[in-house]
């Protein structure tokens, strides 16, 4: 489930549930319609309702502070790919199949990352993009291309001591270029506890129905909670589109990723 219909369920729960809490009022006996009830109800509302502005101004945090250190990741990633063929050009034309290899890596990497942009030109694997786009990261014809560039970094025979320093710093930049490209797939999948947003919604869902209790029939009334619902499932949205940094409308920029294929491409 995308994160637009994730939001749209949550905008239809929370209506669904102030529509039951409407059903059952008129079924309610008279005793529990008397004011202390009311007033009960509304105290009890307030305290559900405050927790959960809370717990959603939390998540906010959490998930704009992941997508934050995924965008800065990115941007150090991109600059790992150029100090890398640097090095590599720096070796000299016995590395050229690692950097071709390289760059064939980082223009796929952009194609399956960011496939409703521009494919980068060139003639460089196709790698068709997953059905979750938080998967694309973790592609396992793009983690070949890199393999397959290290082990040509493996086997570069250095002729004197400046290309066998040259050589050992190559393999230690495509090792820490690894480790980056595993840490940018974890962080795809995002950090937020799906059982901890059922029950988010279950706590808002509740809140709506005391809503539907206790509202007057009235189309101010009615508006006012659609409203409510509304800004709630916006609130959502923006939660789980910060959560999933290479998905949904809110995505991380392309762009530190395609100069670094412009660097590469010289």
């Amino acid at each position: 489930m995308t994160e637009i219909e994730s939001a749209a369920l949550v905008f239809v729960l929370l209506l669904a549930s102030t529509g039951l809490g409407a059903i059952v009022r008129p079924l309610l006996p008279e005793e529990h319609k008397a004011q202390e009830t009311v007033q009960l109800v509304q105290l009890v509302v307030g305290m559900l309702v405050t927790f959960a502005a809370l717990v959603l101004g939390l998540l906010t945090a959490s998930a704009k502070t992941v997508f934050d250190t995924t965008n800065n990741d990115i941007r150090t990633y991109a600059s790992s790919l150029i100090q890398l063929d640097a090095a590599l050009r720096e070796y000299g034309p016995d590395a050229d199949g690692a950097r071709t290899l390289l760059r064939n890596y980082t223009a796929a990497a952009i194609a399956s990352t960011w496939p409703k942009e521009p494919s980068p030109p060139g003639d460089y694997p196709k790698v068709a993009s997953n059905e979750r786009p938080t998967d694309n990261l973790d592609n396992p014809k793009l983690g070949a291309l890199l393999e397959r560039g290290q082990l040509l970094a493996r086997q570069l025979e250095p002729r004197d001591s400046f290309h066998v320093k040259l050589a050992a710093e190559n393999l230690a930049r495509f090792e820490h270029l690894i480790a980056q490209r595993w840490k940018l797939i974890e962080e795809a999948h995002g950090s937020i506890s799906y059982p901890f947003d059922r029950i988010l919604v279950g706590w808002l869902m509740i809140i709506f129905l005391c809503f539907g209790l206790i509202a007057p029939r009235n189309a101010l009334s009615l508006v006012t909670i659609t409203l409510g619902a509304l800004s709630i499932a916006l609130a959502v949205l923006v939660i789980f589109d910060l959560d999933t940094p290479f998905s949904g409308p809110i995505m991380i920029a392309s762009q530190p990723m395609r100069e670094a294929l412009a660097y590469l491409s010289r």
